[in-house]
């Protein structure tokens, strides 16, 4: 019979996504050693964006070990790579003809991202690497708002007017030498640069040489206003299927282009920021912070939290004879108010993420609203039946079983209700769901909880 156990190699397939231990094993020693021919060796054929993961996990004291060894390797790809939280920190120690150098191999956006948040002498010094045709691009991007489409675009578009025909875009792209190193779509124009559509690099070179550009066109073309923020462009390009998008000024006349990779990157920036707002840590806590860092940015989260303590607190102060009459009720308490706080979590999650999507509108919360008002009395009365049967079980009274029971319904009904109705009312009042949310929906299903389970047992059992 043939073994079918796969090899170790088989068996975690996803780690060879990542570098193998024994090249990170071997980084390690150039650097401990300062072989910086080793170094170059293991790290020259990795690409750009392994090279930044590296730079990233490194500690402070090794990391400026590493950059004095490998400095003159770093170029525009591994810089715009690294991120953001130490990029100043590596800029700082490289050399400023290496900066100047990996500057010029940068696309327009990507020199934005790198100096938007730079102080302005620092700024300056990097632009005045470029050459004056790059260094107006990148001000002309700087000059719109922060988080704006104007700021996502790279300037350098590939453009053609509509009357040519496949052999003359052909014949100019074979001519030019300033094209982008990618780029996916032709841009057809008017005299006065308003974008008409656009034709895929794959259509045009399937197309004979006499076809006219307007006639190939793609039905996906649509134009972005350089005054978009870029949460709403990276929703254009999920929901539509976008490889790229010519961006217009308030005139509609090109401005720029902003391709998938860069619409993607703010989706993930979207999609990680939810989290850290719903978990309460900052929305630009990052592994590589330091521990003040990480302390101040978790120190205000924690503060408001000791106010939704009170309030809870406050609430069962009302019953303090309830529960010295009754002890059971100390026992019990803990379990509706984390019942409770799980399912507003739960819906609170699914509401955020519907609103950053686009998915929760006026069109459907009615709807949503009342599914989570089912969900939560459906639970409420599987779960209250299961811990009233168990507390019936555990300490011998029908009564207070049929106490925590009711709670449990009345808890889990709120807490779902809390949890899609809380950041629909802060996202009608402009303030953000993800980052006020967790603080209201724990408070409503603390005080909801306590006050229903020890206001029920005064009444029923006192």
């Amino acid at each position: 019979m043939t073994d079918q156990t796969p090899a170790p190699e088989d068996q975690a397939d996803g780690d060879k996504l990542l570098p193998p231990r024994e090249l990170l094993d071997g980084i390690d020693a150039a650097i401990d050693t300062g072989d910086t021919a080793q170094l170059n060796t293991l790290l020259e054929p990795m690409h750009g964006a392994d090279i930044a993961d590296i730079i990233e996990r490194l500690d402070p004291a090794r990391r400026r070990a590493f950059l004095s060894l490998y400095s003159g390797e770093i170029d525009g790809e591994i810089l715009s790579e690294i991120d953001e939280a130490i990029r100043d920190e590596v800029i700082g120690q490289l050399p400023a003809e290496v900066i100047a150098e990996a500057v010029r191999e940068m696309d327009s956006d990507d020199v934005v991202d790198l100096v938007e948040d730079m102080a302005e002498p620092e700024r300056e010094e990097i632009l005045a690497a470029l050459d004056a045709t790059d260094r107006a691009a990148v001000q002309q991007s700087l000059a719109y708002p922060e988080y704006s489409a104007g700021r996502l675009m790279q300037s350098e578009v590939v453009t053609a007017p509509e009357h040519w025909t496949v052999g003359e875009a052909v014949a100019f792209l074979q001519s030019e030498d300033w094209l982008p190193e990618q780029f996916y779509h032709i841009v057809l124009v008017d005299p006065r640069r308003h974008p008409l559509g656009y034709v895929t690099l794959g259509r045009l070179l399937a197309s004979a040489h006499d076809v006219l550009l307007r006639d190939i066109t793609e039905d996906s073309f649509r134009t972005i206003s350089a005054f978009a923020e870029e949460g709403d462009v990276a929703y254009v390009f999920n929901q539509y299927h976008l490889i790229s998008a010519p961006v217009v000024d308030r005139d509609d006349r090109l401005v720029g282009i902003i391709t998938i990779d860069d619409a993607m990157v703010v989706l993930d920036q979207e999609h990680e920021e939810d989290i850290l707002l719903l978990a309460g840590v900052g929305e630009e806590s990052s592994l590589t912070d330091s521990v003040m860092q990480t302390a101040r940015q978790r120190v205000p989260w924690l503060a408001t939290n000791i106010l939704t303590a009170v309030a809870a607190a406050s609430v069962i102060g009302l019953f303090e004879s309830s529960i010295a009459q009754l002890v059971a009720l100390a026992v019990l308490m803990p379990i509706v108010a984390s019942m409770g706080g799980n399912a507003g979590t739960q819906t609170l999650a699914v509401a955020v993420r519907g609103l950053a999507t686009k998915g929760l509108t006026k069109d459907n919360y009615l709807r949503v609203i009342r599914r989570e008002a089912v969900v939560g009395l459906l639970n409420g009365a599987i779960f209250g039946l299961a811990i009233g049967s168990v507390t019936y079980m555990w300490f011998g009274s029908f009564g207070l079983g049929a106490v925590i029971g009711l709670a449990m319904i009345i808890n889990l009904t709120i807490a779902a209700l809390a949890g899609i109705l809380v950041p629909l009312t802060l996202e009608k009042l402009g303030a953000d769901p993800a980052l006020a949310s967790p603080t209201f929906v724990t408070t409503v299903t603390d005080v909801v909880g306590f006050f229903a389970f020890l206001g029920l047992a005064t009444v029923m059992l006192l």
